[in-house]
């Protein structure tokens, strides 16, 4: 297997700086939990809270892709690829959904990652937890964060150095396993400050200090949730050394056969005395 990876979404200087300013939201969306002080007037509610970083996570993912459309990187192509790739992972997460620890999805993210990019890899985990939160009826207020932690999962599949064959596959395995634990652990951040209540020895305490509040939320983490994420990294890790290498496969021969990034060319051709036309 072919250490080179097709780039759909070469990120220009502008794109970069657009995904870094959706990471900038995402990371003080996860994290403000710990650095709010009593009274402060930031403990917004819930629900608020998830339509704030909706509302600053939109504007930027449109322009990242305003901007690459601008830039000729994002073609017609590659939205239509980023589009197909969207429905079969919201047939996916039909599939998965109400098995704990058995979304199929987080495999196709990081296969899409690693095979097109960081870039096409940060898109389309945003995306396309939109396209099966609407095919499922998932659509609540941890949307945002879930599309925020998914993009992270595909753009950093997409920065996994370059391996070969078997060595390949092992790599994906272990990214996918890393990955389903961190994934557990940030979104178990959107809601534990609400879902811990106030008097445990768990709860989230504003202004308790950072080493208090990271060993509450740890403690939360391991009585909470690691067993759910250590059967999705399980599930990662087998469907990513059963069908990694087919998927990474047929993704990279699309990208050939496309010629994704492919500027048109025009010759002269004599069409036989009637005159020279353009092909």
């Amino acid at each position: 297997m072919s250490a080179v990876r097709h780039r759909l979404v070469r990120l220009s200087p502008m794109s970069s700086v657009l995904l870094w300013c959706t990471t900038a939201v995402g990371i003080v969306a996860f994290t403000w939990p710990f650095f709010i002080q009593p009274h402060s007037g930031l403990s917004f509610a819930h629900g608020q809270g998830a339509t704030w970083v909706f509302a600053a996570l939109l504007p930027l993912l449109l322009l990242l892709g305003v901007a690459e459309l601008r830039d000729g990187t994002l073609d017609v192509k590659t939205v239509a690829l980023l589009a197909i790739l969207a429905a079969v992972g919201a047939v996916l997460r039909i599939v998965g959904s109400g098995i704990p620890g058995g979304e199929p999805l987080f495999a196709l993210i990081i296969i899409s990652g690693r095979s097109m990019g960081r870039g096409f890899g940060y898109l389309y985990g945003a995306t396309v937890l939109v396209a099966s939160a609407l095919a499922t009826g998932f659509v609540g207020p941890w949307l945002p964060f879930q599309m925020v932690a998914c993009a992270w999962v595909g753009a950093g599949a997409g920065c996994l150095p370059a391996f070969r064959g078997r060595s390949e596959r092992f790599v994906l395995a272990a990214y996918g396993a890393v990955s389903a634990l961190a994934y557990g652990a940030v979104m178990d951040l959107w809601f534990w400050p609400y879902q811990a209540g106030t008097a445990s020895s768990v709860s989230f305490v504003a202004g308790a200090g950072l080493s208090v509040n990271l060993h509450r939320f740890a403690t939360f983490y391991l009585t909470t949730s690691l067993g759910f994420d250590l059967l999705q990294a399980v599930t990662n890790v087998v469907l990513l050394l059963v069908f990694g290498s087919a998927l990474l496969t047929a993704l990279d021969r699309a990208g050939r056969r496309a010629a994704f990034g492919a500027t048109p060319t025009f010759v002269e051709v004599d069409n036989g005395g009637l005159g020279s036309v353009q092909a």
